[in-house]
């Protein structure tokens, strides 16, 4: 165990991948597909020794700079990995070329979901489930991640209920690192800890959809799609699934995992006291949730009465469902729409604009958890300001409550959501510029920005008044797209500490 724990967490990172790639070489031959097998095999025969060769040349390494050594691991993770991740996909794919290839895995590993195959019978089903353990993979990278890496520096949500916040990050700050345990120690407790639940809670999924009725295959590509928030599916959705009302059941009651760490890591960020319905998060979501749903549920009970449609219960309830389970999935970042969902549409004669789906997307899910976006926490953390600026106006000698944190929240972790915010705002500004510079016209570069940043792949098919294919975009503007999808996965903070002059002082 002590010789495992001497290897570079990015090595061992690679031999996961490999391993990976035998669960669809197995699934290949069970489908008789064995020009797929071969590919699935060869590739985790040619990784695994390589990964074992990288392995003897830096065993027993020890990093001078434990903060740089682990973000420096997760730009690795997510620039080098999709390059092994695409060398079986485009062996095993029918003439796909190598860079749509890496374009995919890029997609599926920063659990973003996008894909360039709107056809899922383009692609066999052993490369569809490739597709959604790639996913998972890196929605499990995310969470081990979080709690190494982001919780003790600060960012990645965190600094909002920091006393300093990110901007005030210090050596000190990176000092805890690698006081509190061995930089190799410390990812591999986290990890040992993280991927028994992480796995758990997958197999339990896929055994309530086939219970429902669903494809075991397909049932574990959604399964793994959902715990990752990734969105990835086989048959373009839950939408076609087999397992109907009751699947979305099973899967509406996991999309919680995405919206609180307190679902999951209780007790790993000093809260084991925390209450899940007393957590903000939870909360804020809840309220979006319930007031985007009587917004759309308004909206197509109006339009209905408009139209001069007779109501029924049935129509109803599938307008309720629909919209609760879409807006709760895009708040999750995951994008998976209901059956119901373009049943709501029918009965009222109205089409569902995606700007709501924007909004749910771009604010995201809870922090540590494999959703993209701005986060709840921050937004928590401004609308808390606003709330208390907002009675200063009325009674300017007012003394706020709540506590200590609660007014931590509102001064330091508002000032560095917003900045975080800013940061947001100048990316998508300048994806937007780059792609329309590869000569994508405003309105689809705007909705490719804000799927690519918040990690919703499948927004480019609901957000825009037609849906967009990534498939006819100009090969660079899919490069402009990976890299937005790297930065929104990594998020601009993590990013800025980097280079954080600190961490090149070691």
């Amino acid at each position: 165990m002590h010789r495992v724990k001497s290897l570079p967490f990015f090595v061992m990172l690679m031999g996961i991948g490999a391993l990976a790639m035998l669960v669809p070489a197995l699934h290949a031959w069970a489908m008789r597909d064995f020009t797929s097998m071969r590919a699935f095999f060869y590739a985790a025969v040619l990784f695994s020794t390589l990964t074992m060769l990288i392995a003897l040349a830096t065993a027993g390494t020890h990093p001078k700079s434990a903060a740089r050594s682990q973000l420096l691991t997760l730009v690795l993770a997510f620039g080098v990995l999709p390059l092994m991740f695409a060398v079986p996909f485009h062996e095993a794919g029918r003439n796909i070329r190598f860079f749509d290839a890496w374009f995919e895995m890029v997609s599926s590993f920063t659990t973003t979901g996008a894909t360039l195959y709107e056809n899922a019978g383009r692609l066999q089903p052993s490369l569809h489930l490739w597709r959604a353990t790639v996913g998972w993979l890196g929605g499990l990278l995310v969470w081990i991640m979080a709690v190494a890496v982001f919780a003790p520096m600060n960012i990645g949500g965190f600094e909002v209920r920091a006393a300093g916040g990110s901007a005030r990050i210090t050596a000190g700050a990176y000092r805890q690192i690698g006081q509190t345990a061995q930089v190799q120690d410390r990812l591999f407790r986290h990890a040992a800890t993280l991927a028994p639940i992480y796995t758990a809670l997958t197999f339990i999924l896929w055994l309530a959809l086939v219970l429902c009725g669903e494809v075991p295959y397909i049932a574990l590509c959604h399964a793994m799609s959902v715990l990752s928030t990734s969105g990835i599916s086989p048959i373009g959705g839950v939408y076609y699934a087999a397992a109907g009302f009751w699947g979305e059941v099973c899967i509406f009651a996991f999309f919680i995992f995405a919206l609180s760490r307190l679902t999951f890591s209780r007790g790993m960020f000093g809260d084991s006291d925390a209450r899940l319905m007393r957590d903000p998060e939870i909360r804020l979501a809840i309220g979006l949730v319930a007031g985007t749903t009587l917004l759309l549920f308004a909206r197509h009970y109006l339009g209905s009465i408009e139209e001069g449609l007779q109501s029924t219960w049935g129509g109803l309830f599938g307008s309720l469902w629909g919209s609760i389970f879409t807006v709760t999935s895009f708040l999750t970042t995951t994008g998976f729409e209901s059956h119901f969902w373009d049943g709501a549409s029918r009965w009222s004669g109205l089409e569902t604009p995606g700007l709501f789906l924007v909004g749910m997307a771009l604010i995201g899910g809870g922090v540590a958890t494999t959703a993209g976006g701005v986060k709840l926490l921050r937004v928590y953390a401004l609308a808390r300001h606003s709330e208390r600026e907002l009675e200063r106006l009325l009674h300017p000698s007012s003394v706020a409550g709540g506590g200590r944190e609660a007014r931590m929240i509102r001064r330091q972790g508002a000032y560095v959501s917003w900045i975080f915010f800013m940061l947001f705002a100048l990316s998508v500004a300048g994806t937007m510029i780059l792609l329309s510079l590869t000569g994508v016209q405003f309105e689809t570069s705007m909705v490719l920005t804000v799927a690519s940043l918040s990690t919703t792949g499948p927004l480019a098919v609901v957000a825009a008044e037609t849906p967009i294919s990534f498939s006819g975009l100009p090969d660079l503007a899919k490069t402009v797209l990976a890299a937005a999808m790297v930065l929104g996965r990594l998020e601009a903070l993590a990013i800025v500490a980097l280079f954080n002059p600190e961490i090149w002082r070691k």
